[in-house]
């Protein structure tokens, strides 16, 4: 459901969060520590940017932090500057119009899992998931790759 680029967008978001407050984080140690393309991640990490999500800094010390507190930034903020908000508005089969008035076969079971999705998104923070993934040291990478994360 969601994009490869999203993925990773979420996996480095949650990681930078994890960190102590108003750290800047590495890219290269973003990207070494979850397993994804320096490149690529550095594309995905601006697009955060841009929409201010992140702020960076260049240079020998650089990289990137959250622009504003971790508890603010939700699920939602992260997939919909990456990957849109068709996940929470569009009909399942991509037909246009439906609705209420037309729906599809899926209709009402997409609608409403859907709207369970979006709520889940909203109020399910970076703070959250960073806390978690410290408290109960829990994994954003591939466990092929990388057997546990130690943030």
């Amino acid at each position: 459901m969601l994009s490869k680029t999203c993925t990773y967008g979420l996996q480095a978001a949650i990681y930078i969060a994890a960190q102590p407050k108003g750290q800047l984080v590495s890219i290269q140690t973003i990207a070494e520590n979850l397993n994804i393309s320096y490149h690529f991640l550095t594309k995905v990490l601006q697009q955060l940017t841009a929409a201010g999500i992140m702020t960076s800094q260049r240079g020998v010390n650089g990289g990137v932090m959250l622009a504003k507190p971790a508890e603010e930034i939700t699920l939602f903020d992260v997939v919909s500057t990456i990957d849109g908000s068709d996940l929470f508005t569009q009909c399942m089969l991509g037909l246009p119009g439906c609705g209420t008035a037309e729906p599809c076969p899926v209709h009402d079971q997409w609608n409403k899992l859907r709207n369970q999705i979006g709520l889940v998104f909203t109020k399910t923070t970076l703070g959250a998931l960073a806390d978690n993934a410290n408290r109960l040291n829990l994994r954003l990478a591939h466990p092929e790759l990388i057997s546990v994360l130690h943030i």
